[in-house]
């Protein structure tokens, strides 16, 4: 109940005689009505098709001989009749002038002694679901007054002391309103939001903490890695480390000599070669005889990694693929391999972290895109050997202040840098007036003998409509480009049949790939160098800027191209303009979690992770967060307090 906070707190002010009214002010004050006049408005129609009125209310002041004017425009029969009951009551609004006469319009009524008067406070609590305010005001009003005062603490009170923060019962008072009027100032409630949100960061990172020492005490063997290996790992590409990768991977070396398990995000913009480095780590293990695997969210990218791991290390190592469509009789031989350690490196799916999958000696858990997988999926398959290192892979980039809250016991190593010889992409928006100058564009492409990729959305409550939503662009894009080799790609299709349509694009037997969003992750086809994203309003920044990333991947420039046949709210568009002005993914997720919020940013599937914030906010409260970090850090004997007091849950031990 206590999070069940205000929307809004307003210090009324005092109830005064009518001739002290000014213009501008917010007046409060009690009357007697001496007459109504309601007119009805033809033109204005409310629910149900009602008539709405125009009501005019002459009051006299109950403390002068004085008299004002109260106006509703459209207002509802309610109105009137509420006015018709009370006759004497008290309003609240803003004063203004019309024809030399003062007037309230759209004035608040209360019936005499029922108002706020008792707290001198305008206390507006929000509707949750059919809870209407005045309920929730209702509940809060008959909390006893001594319960603000035995609210459990959290922050010492020599932390509180040093930072000028409010104990825990008085900022929830202030936060509520319930304090006497002449105490209650928006510098104060301020002071207590402040206290709260610093209490929220405090518990976040304590629990961060917690986990991160929880890992800590676990033991495994560490690693002996020579030299000629890890020059053998980074000569495995036929091109260079770039800085960054070089770093990340120097990282993960020390990682594995260490005797804790590690877990270690690597995070970067798309394209910059982060499985290069996961697949270098893939081969240390090996190297020392322990099993690994990777674990992807589809099909498609669990293939194409497959495919790429074969051909890399399937010389020297078993390398098997196990994923739902993969045949019974198969999965029998594979699951048996893998316990008996045949089978070296296993790329998969949720396949891997089935009950009948098990290791002889897993030793290194690699999980792409990670923010696709639930908690438990990662647990499961960490599960499957003894204390394993894990490598997670993020193609989303994420803000630091998320990492710090979200990911803060991790490892993290960010690559930056891109490989040498890309081109990157130009992104623009294409709206109906700048249409036929798109197809123009896209047909000369293709006369160059480029590849183009068409993203249409997925429709979540009707994979029938995705289907037809493809079809109709799949027809419309034969009248477009009639010349050309145009295929569909989308769910309904076998696993067959999706190899055989990347395939033939890659083998450029395709002109035009026009698929639902299953290539935001995993095809990598260098030859394509155009995206049309179809809809983009219905994608995430994230979404968009991971999608873009699937072209420009080679020697030529790409071109990204969000297509909106309609017209989109201003806030839609400015989300496109911010994926049109920006190409680094550090800088558009920051845009992201400032429009979406945290909660939002990866999707469901990511909450539980670390509470779920009821005031702080990463994007507006970083000084605060930052505030709590260094503190912890500073003073810890004092917070060691709290550190033991704080119960987590033995799965938040071993959740990233």
């Amino acid at each position: 109940m206590l999070w069940l906070l205000p929307r809004r707190i307003v210090k009324l002010p005092d109830l005064a005689k009518f001739q002290y009214a000014n213009i501008g002010d917010f007046f409060r004050g009690r009357g007697e009505v001496v007459s109504i006049q309601a007119r009805p408005n033809f033109k204005a129609r409310g629910k149900g098709r009602a008539v709405l009125l125009n009501i005019t209310v002459t009051v006299k002041d109950d403390l002068s001989e004085n008299f004002i004017t109260l106006k509703w425009f459209n207002a509802y029969q309610s109105i009137q009749k509420k006015i018709e009951s009370l006759k004497h009551f008290e309003f609240l609004g803003v004063v203004s002038v019309f024809n030399e006469s003062l007037q309230i319009v759209n004035p608040e009524i209360f019936d005499i002694g029922k108002s706020d008067s008792e707290t001198g406070l305008r206390i507006t609590y929000p509707t949750i679901d059919s809870i209407k305010s005045h309920h929730i005001q209702k509940v809060f009003d008959k909390i006893p007054k001594g319960f603000w005062d035995k609210i459990p603490e959290i922050i010492p009170s020599s932390i509180r002391d040093k930072k000028g923060l409010l104990s825990r019962s008085q900022a929830f008072k202030y936060l509520h309103g319930r304090v006497p009027p002449n105490e209650w100032s928006q510098e104060e409630f301020d002071r207590a939001k402040r206290s709260i949100i610093y209490e929220e960061f405090i518990y976040d990172q304590l629990k961060i903490k917690l986990r991160k020492n929880k890992r800590d005490q676990l033991s495994r063997e560490y690693i002996d890695i020579s030299k000629e290996d890890i020059e053998k790992a980074r000569s495995l590409y036929p091109y260079q480390f770039t800085e960054d990768q070089t770093k990340a991977l120097n990282d993960i070396i020390v990682d594995f000599k260490n005797s804790t398990p590690s877990m270690r995000l690597i995070q970067g913009d798309v394209g910059c070669g982060k499985t290069t480095v996961a697949v270098a780590s893939a081969f240390l293990i090996l190297k020392s005889g322990g099993q690994v695997a990777l674990m992807c969210p589809t099909e498609t990218l669990a293939l194409q990694h497959f495919r790429e791991i074969e051909e890399i290390l399937g010389s020297e190592f078993n390398v098997e693929l196990l994923v739902g469509s993969t045949k019974a009789s198969k999965k029998k031989i594979i699951n048996q391999k893998l316990a008996d350690g045949d089978i070296d490196i296993v790329i998969g799916t949720h396949s891997l972290f089935q009950d009948s999958v098990s290791f002889a000696n897993l030793e290194l858990a690699i999980i792409d895109e990670q923010h696709k997988f639930g908690v438990e999926q990662r647990i499961k398959l960490m599960k499957k050997g003894e204390n394993p290192h894990c490598i997670i892979m993020s193609a989303t980039p994420i803000p630091r202040s998320l990492s710090l809250t979200k990911y803060g016991d991790l490892d993290i190593s960010i690559i930056k840098t891109m490989p040498k010889g890309r081109k990157g992409q130009k992104t623009r928006i294409v709206t109906n007036e700048n249409l036929k100058n798109y197809l123009s564009f896209v047909k000369t492409r293709l006369e160059m003998k480029e590849q183009v990729y068409v993203v249409v959305p997925a429709i979540e409550e009707s994979e029938n409509e995705d289907i037809r939503n493809l079809e109709h662009t799949f027809e419309l894009y034969k009248k477009y480009f009639p010349d050309f080799r145009i295929t569909p790609l989308h769910g309904r299709m076998s696993p067959d049949e999706k190899e055989e349509a990347i395939t033939k694009f890659k083998k450029h037997e395709i002109d035009i790939l026009i698929a639902t969003s299953v290539i935001e992750v995993g095809i990598n086809i260098i030859n394509s160098t155009i995206m049309a994203i179809l809809s983009p309003e219905r994608f995430g920044l994230s979404s968009l800027h991971q999608m873009r990333g699937r072209v420009g991947r080679g020697d030529k420039p790409g071109f990204c191209f969000l297509v909106t046949d309609r017209e989109v709210s201003p806030e839609s568009m400015q989300r496109l303009q911010v994926i049109e002005k920006y190409t680094d993914g550090f800088k558009i997720a920051e845009e992201d979690l400032k429009i979406r919020g945290e909660g939002d940013l990866f999707g469901q599937e990511q909450s539980g992770v670390v509470t779920q914030k009821k005031l702080a906010n990463i994007v507006l409260n970083q000084d605060i967060l930052y505030e709590a970090i260094e503190d912890i850090k500073k003073y810890p004997d004092e917070f060691n307090g709290v550190l033991n007091s704080i119960e987590v849950d033995e799965k938040v031990f071993t959740t990233i």
